[in-house]
């Protein structure tokens, strides 16, 4: 197989990481070759080197500019500038034919059968030291080239820059998704939105665009909570450290809504701690969804459920790519999703761990890797 140069980004599955010499192959049949140009920093990268314990390329979010395709490909050209996304539906599962693509049984990284290249492209067409290397979500980011199926790969008008296109493929979609797919947010309601990092902005933006009247942003860092007011927060509310489960921060929420409780509330912090804190803050019959994925067990008390309250864990937004990715494409166009400015800050690759340190201090609505 013809290999071309390239470098990447990767963890070493001990709890650092380095940017490292790769090769990465020519596609083949539904195979597509993309110059990276921007990758999204998250969280969920910083967890991919500190606690997967797995040797892979790093980054999960990115756009580029496809450079070659293989002979089946049909929906893009060298040339096209495109989104990376992650979650590739089979479009044959149980879950794909019932409109669940974003939990795919097959092909999803996070709900599909634990085989990495089950649907993707082999571990042979990336090397790092002539062997195979795993890429973070099958896409590898962080990278200054990947090779991923066509459906991995979503065409961009060149409208929209490409470091912006970068963060649409995760947190993005999920923040936005949370509130138009998953809660169905409605005109006019309360939404509480708990953590203001760069998904917890995008659930402010997802129900600012779903026209809710009143969008209460919660957090303990006062200069972010400024930040959300810019994305459509019309409170906020100052969450005391020691507050245990926000109980504190609900009887606040519960004086903006006539002492009911707001219709909708969004959990954005990824503190397991706080996984049941979003019950306290809705009224009932009241809606509450975990959007961090918080992955560990919380202990619930039950009266919080009372009465007639739901609780939902969704992946992704429920992010099916064709229909939500233009959806995104049109806010944007419209002026209504603002990402230009979510934008903090740009890094080098060699910078990714100051990246990492203002994700983590909260100084960046979102950082980007420029290639």
């Amino acid at each position: 197989m013809t290999m071309i140069k390239a470098k990447a980004i990767i963890a070493n599955g001990k709890g650092t990481f380095s940017l490292e010499d790769i090769e990465v192959g020519l596609p083949q049949n539904d195979e597509v070759l993309v110059e990276i140009k921007a990758a999204g920093v998250c969280h969920t990268d910083y967890d991919s080197y500190t606690k997967w314990g797995q040797q892979m390329i790093m980054g999960h979010e990115g756009a580029g500019v496809v450079l070659a395709v293989g002979n089946n490909v049909k929906t893009t050209k060298p040339g096209d500038q495109v989104i990376l996304n992650w979650a590739i539906p089979c479009g044959s599962c149980f879950q794909c034919k019932n409109g669940s693509e974003s939990i795919c049984e097959l092909q999803s990284p996070v709900t599909g059968q634990g085989k990495p290249n089950m649907g993707h492209v082999s571990l042979e067409s990336t090397l790092y030291k002539n062997k195979g290397v795993q890429r973070s979500f099958n896409l590898g980011t962080m990278s200054t080239h990947t090779i991923v199926k066509e459906a991995a790969v979503f065409p961009t008008p060149n409208i929209i820059p490409l470091e912006v296109a970068s963060i649409m493929g995760c947190g993005v979609m999920t923040g936005v998704g949370s509130v138009i797919n998953v809660a169905k947010v409605t005109k006019g309601s309360t939404v509480v939105v708990l953590g203001t990092g760069g998904v917890g902005l995008n659930v402010i933006q997802g129900a600012r665009i779903s026209g809710a009247a009143k969008i209460i942003a919660i957090d303990i860092n006062e200069e972010r909570l400024k930040m959300s007011t810019a994305y459509g927060a019309t409170h906020t509310i100052i969450a005391e450290k020691m507050d245990v489960g926000l109980l504190n921060s609900a009887i606040q929420v519960k004086k903006l809504t006539e002492n009911r409780g707001a219709d909708y509330s969004f959990e954005c912090t990824g503190v397991p701690s706080l996984g049941a804190a979003p019950l306290a803050m809705i009224r009932n019959g009241g809606m509450a969804v975990q959007v961090s994925g918080i992955e560990e067990e919380i202990k619930f008390d039950m009266n919080l459920f009372e009465w007639d309250k739901i609780y939902i864990n969704p992946l992704y937004g429920k992010c099916r790519p064709n229909r939500d990715f233009p959806m995104l494409l049109d806010y944007y166009k419209k002026g209504s999703l603002l990402l230009d400015k979510m934008i903090t800050q740009t890094y080098t690759p060699n910078n990714l761990e100051n990246a990492f340190s203002d994700m983590l201090s909260g100084k960046n609505a979102k950082g980007v890797i420029l290639f």
